[in-house]
């Protein structure tokens, strides 16, 4: 099974590489981008967990733990099935 965590700043949060990029990008000419912002995706492969809910729980344990800063970053979290090797 793999999870699939992706995790951005709340808004309100200041994004100085999201501005960075937004910059850069208008500054290539790319003049119809308004703003940008920065984010993080991990990617989890989880042994022994056939359960979809008990995996989703565990990985908001991770979350809560080390992946996130719950003050400054929100959280999404998806689980994928992944099909056995043949």
């Amino acid at each position: 099974m793999k999870a699939i965590v992706r995790i951005d700043l709340k808004q309100g949060v200041l994004d100085p590489q999201g501005q960075a990029v937004a910059n850069a990008l208008r500054g290539l000419g790319f003049d119809e981008v308004a703003s940008a912002r920065q984010g993080k995706l991990i990617e989890l492969e989880l042994t022994g967990e056939t359960n979809v809910d008990s995996a989703r729980a565990r990985v908001e344990e991770m979350c809560r733990k080390l992946l996130a800063n719950p003050v400054i970053e929100r959280y999404h979290i998806d689980i994928v099935a992944v099909a056995p090797a043949e």
